[in-house]
């Protein structure tokens, strides 16, 4: 298996990809930043479940993506800042994504965050990936 630069990206591919081809679970490695970004998109209706599972030699992340008739909820997923490329917003300058259809996940200095809760807590913080 190859190296991963950018472990974040690989979980929202990974999500992405098994909410377009129907699968109902996908795991990937552990990190607590994952385990955040998983309970922001199960909070937010974008998945069903997700959980830890500490069996194997390496904790991995076991997420079950949400799907209503057949279709799933999530219809697309772009990675904001990237390791080569990061991207700071503002409190005043979280976006709406897909014009309040969507959401900003922000990492801020409270913990990963939906961009509306960090709206809310006028907090600003790195602009990791907007989900529709």
């Amino acid at each position: 298996m190859a190296v991963l630069t950018d472990p974040i990206a690989d979980f929202l591919t990974r999500f992405k990809n098994a909410a377009r081809a129907g699968n109902e679970e996908f795991t990937a490695p552990h990190s607590r930043i994952k385990a955040d970004i998983a309970k922001i998109l199960m909070e937010e209706g974008y998945v069903w479940n997700y959980e830890v599972v500490t069996t194997g030699k390496f904790p991995e992340l076991k997420v079950k993506p949400k799907f209503i008739d057949g279709r799933p909820v999530l219809t697309g997923i772009k990675r904001v800042s990237r390791p080569g490329r990061r991207h700071f917003v503002g409190s005043g300058e979280i976006p709406r994504v897909m014009s309040g259809l969507g959401i900003a996940i922000i990492s801020t200095s409270r913990g990963v965050m939906s961009g509306a809760s960090a709206k809310r807590q006028k907090l600003g913080g790195e602009l990791l990936a907007n989900v529709w």
